[in-house]
């Protein structure tokens, strides 16, 4: 059970990571579903990343670059694979007049001109934020966790729409239980308390990022496509982080 368990989160990891996974995966598509319920925990072990990036390049050079350089690190750890789900995203819904065409867009590997504005706001509008928050490092230590519960409510509240063998979502998305959401969110809760003492407005951050983009992201799913994709969950992450971000800056 325990071994499956290790198994599964090095699956996640890799999934939405480009890190070496270090273990045998004895993989199947139950594993794979199985994995889902350690996204936070995976993005977890990507903040720490990111945290630690910043503090050692922020000894040596302004806050700015040292930003900019976690900024380039996280598009290439990650292979900009959520910001390519924004991107594709926001293509399909802004250029396509039917459920059909949309989801046709999606699949589509080429960026069109809704994603790339879309994408090059998203990232200059993180950078901005982060700019504003004193101190950064827990932001950027504890966002990439409490924003990948998020996608996991869309995959247990709505239907998964693509319906393809090569996609590689699908077998993330089949038969996400309630349980093990109810596990991921506990996780959540947990470190976003611990992050409180950081970052005052952290756990209200993250409770109205996580709330507001799951409701508002997901009716707009429901009404445009009927249900949610794997680029539909990759944006989620994006847009539930921008909203976590903006929250600590107002608050």
């Amino acid at each position: 059970m325990l071994q499956r368990e290790w198994q599964a989160f090095w699956l996640c990891l890799g999934f939405i990571s480009r890190i070496p996974i270090p273990v045998e995966i004895d993989y199947s598509q139950r594993l794979m579903n199985q994995s889902s319920v350690y996204f936070p925990v995976a993005g977890l072990v990507l903040g720490v990343i990111y945290a630690l990036a910043y503090l050692a390049l922020d000894a040596f050079l302004p806050q700015l670059i040292s930003l900019i350089g976690v900024l380039i690190l996280h598009l290439w750890i990650t292979g900009a694979f959520h910001e390519d789900g924004l991107a594709d995203s926001v293509d399909a819904l802004g250029g396509g007049f039917t459920v059909e065409k949309r989801l046709e867009i999606m699949k589509d590997s080429r960026i069109g001109t809704y994603g790339t504005v879309a994408l090059i706001m998203a990232l200059a509008l993180k950078l901005a934020l982060l700019t504003e928050i004193e101190p950064v490092w827990p932001a950027l230590l504890l966002a990439p966790a409490l924003a990948r519960l998020t996608p996991l409510f869309l995959m247990t509240l709505m239907p998964y729409v693509t319906d393809t063998d090569t996609s590689k979502t699908k077998p993330v998305a089949d038969t996400f239980s309630g349980q093990r959401l109810g596990t991921a969110t506990l996780f959540c809760v947990a470190i976003a308390g611990l992050g409180s003492a950081w970052l005052p407005e952290l756990m209200t951050a993250f409770v109205v990022a996580t709330a507001l983009t799951g409701v508002l992201w997901g009716l707009q799913l429901q009404r445009s496509l009927g249900g949610y994709t794997g680029d539909a969950l990759g944006a989620s992450v994006v847009l539930t982080e921008l909203v976590f971000l903006l929250v600590l800056v107002a608050g």
